[in-house]
Formats: structure tokens, sequence, C-alpha cells
């Protein structure tokens, strides 16, 4: 089950910690919406800034992306790739 957010008041009158909870929790524009994980750092989040989103209970699960090196390190690893297959 996942829980989904939607802001729906401006957080810029708001305290500089209730603007750094919207951001953790992924809307930072007006209107914009987010699908998470329901797990109890969420919804305390969500408890400090229920004044400002709208958040409903969904059976969605939210999907994981799958973390990606640096792109620094992703070339650095095709170059000495490219490398090897020359040597051979």
């Amino acid at each position: 089950m996942g829980i989904k957010i939607k802001l729906i008041k401006s957080p810029s009158s708001a305290s500089a910690k209730q603007v750094a909870t919207v951001k953790g929790l992924g809307v930072w524009k007006f209107g914009s919406e987010r699908l998470l994980k329901d797990t109890p750092a969420i919804r305390g989040m969500l408890d400090r800034v229920r004044h400002l989103v709208k958040f409903e209970i969904v059976k969605d699960e939210p999907k994981t992306r799958v973390r990606q090196k640096p792109r620094k390190i992703r070339n650095r690893d095709a170059a000495r790739a490219k490398l090897a297959a020359q040597d051979k």
C-alpha cells in the first residue's frame, strides 16, 4: 500500500522546518503529486505539514528506482572496458 500526496497550499509562508519537510516528501511545486510507501516516518512527516498537503491511501505500490552510479564513474568504467577489449 502507498500514500498519494498532493501539495495543495504553498509552503512559502511556512516555517523553515515545514518547508524542509515538504521538500523531503518530494512535492516542491504547488499541485505536484507523489506516490510514497506507507511508513511511520512518512506518516510523521505528513502530520507535521497536514495543512499544506492532501493525502490518501491507495492500493498501488510506489515504483522503486534502480540506483545508478554517477556519470563520471560510468564513463570511467566504460573506458576501462573498452581498453580491456582492445588489449585482448
